[in-house]
């Protein structure tokens, strides 16, 4: 079996443009895996924050504001993209928002919690719309049948972008540590050099990915009010994509607990184990490794025994994980636990991405990417808050916290039972009826 077969795409999608849609992947995983999981987390408690107890809080409350505004605009966002056919347009606006407040997080001193708030917030707010529009292109790009293979393709080569931006910005850390820097030094050095792979590998994305919806009748003259129409009628027909909505409900529970390893997993080995920043930083570099090998074989597995099923033992893993990073009390277990977490992600996220490909109507791509975006941001303010929540309320026990994750796997493995894939994907290929579109508002007369 060829890996990379053309079979497994759609009529008329090259590999040169699948090459072109992951490579987005490649650009903006050094955003999550430098900001959000390995450097900058660990840099707003202990030096924005001053380490303060409530430190923690504040971090996962600054990710939970920007996290809400994701959740409330991008089903919209989706709408409108669709009703106007600007997914790569809107995907190029949001890819310089990211780039730019990234940037400004090199900026952030001791004690510019302020700064350093405002530029998560926005940083986190473009990439996830940018996360959110390019999944919708995968539909457009994967036959139905080999959407997990495809899904898998960009969530692994996506890693090795995270690899890229960590491994670079560690080689600079060990050089500024030798030098006799501080953090204060390296730490911002790090935000502009992701920032900048997040530019320079996006534009690849932007050259070779084209734009294959087709704007709506009359869309020049409708607004963001047929937008709104137009994701209230979806609303309204909800119980005909009710796999979807189960899908979005189980993925709000297991993706909260992916939420906390992404944004806490430094957090956790530094005060609970006692990481110094390089030992952190090659511990998310083996997750990394690990995540791209778990999505990219994954992918071909989950396309063979099924989307949910695979799904499901991926959550059974997380909570293999869990129980291995809370029992741990030295480096050596909890680089298993790592390991294990690594694995999962790749393959989890990789698998729900499919799904919801799966269960997205043609005509309504990135609307309904938009919807999943809402389920999974949404986990991301619930987790990471409920970690820092018990934190709080344990004087800083987060041996508590990380076990406490485990209940989202488990939640999300109970309703992922009421997912019927072959109904989902019936409903999403079934015609719309005339009434499931927005009405056209006629031109006006020049």
């Amino acid at each position: 079996m060829t890996l990379f077969a053309q079979e497994s795409l759609n009529e008329g999608v090259s590999k040169r443009e699948v090459f072109g849609w992951a490579m987005y992947d490649f650009a903006n995983s050094g955003y999550t895996t430098v900001v959000l999981t390995a450097v900058f987390n660990a840099y707003f408690v202990g030096v924005a924050a001053g380490g303060a107890d409530w430190a923690t809080f504040a971090w996962t409350l600054t990710l939970a504001v920007s996290n809400a505004i994701v959740m409330l605009t991008m089903p919209a966002i989706g709408a409108f993209a669709d009703l106007r056919a600007a997914k790569k347009r809107l995907l190029m606006l949001f890819t310089a928002g990211c780039v730019l407040s990234t940037g400004l997080l090199a900026g952030v001193g001791p004690g510019d919690l302020a700064l350093a708030v405002v530029a998560v917030v926005l940083s986190n707010v473009f990439y996830s719309y940018g996360e959110a529009l390019n999944a919708a292109f995968l539909p457009e790009l994967a036959r139905r049948d080999a959407l997990g293979r495809v899904s898998g393709w960009g969530w692994s080569f996506g890693y090795f972008g995270g690899m890229l931006a960590l491994g670079i910005s560690l080689a600079y850390v060990l050089w500024a540590q030798g030098q006799g820097l501080k953090a204060t030094h390296f730490v911002p050095v790090t935000m502009l050099i992701t920032a900048g792979i997040y530019a320079v590998a996006s534009l690849v994305t932007f050259a070779l990915l084209g734009e294959r919806a087709v704007p709506q009748p009359d869309a020049a003259h409708q607004g963001v009010a047929a937008s709104l129409r137009r994701l209230g009628q979806t609303w309204h027909e909800a119980r005909r994509y009710r796999d979807f909505a189960w899908l979005m409900v189980c993925a709000m529970f297991y993706q909260a607990g992916i939420a906390v390893v992404i944004a806490l997993a430094a957090v956790y080995a530094a005060e609970a184990l006692g990481f110094k920043q390089t030992e952190t930083m090659l511990l998310i570099f083996l997750v990394n490794i690990a995540a791209a090998g778990g999505a990219f074989v994954f992918g071909y597995w989950q396309d063979r025994i099924g989307q949910r099923r695979a799904l499901g033992l991926t959550l059974l893993g997380w909570l293999v994980m869990i129980a291995l990073a809370w029992a741990a009390r030295g480096p050596g277990l909890f680089w298993v636990a790592a390991v294990l977490a690594g694995l999962c992600m790749g393959s989890s996220q990789s698998a729900g991405r499919a799904l919801a490909g799966l269960f997205a109507p043609a005509e309504r791509l990135a609307e309904f990417f938009g919807l999943f975006a809402f389920a999974t941001r949404l986990s991301a303010i619930v987790g990471p808050l409920t970690y820092g929540l018990v934190t709080w309320a344990t004087a800083g026990n987060h041996r508590h916290a990380i076990l406490s994750t485990g209940l989202f796997f488990v939640v999300g493995w109970v309703l992922l039972r009421n997912v019927d894939v072959e109904r989902g994907r019936a409903a999403a290929n079934a015609p719309l009826s005339p009434s499931s579109l927005p009405p056209v508002r006629p031109a006006m007369a020049k």
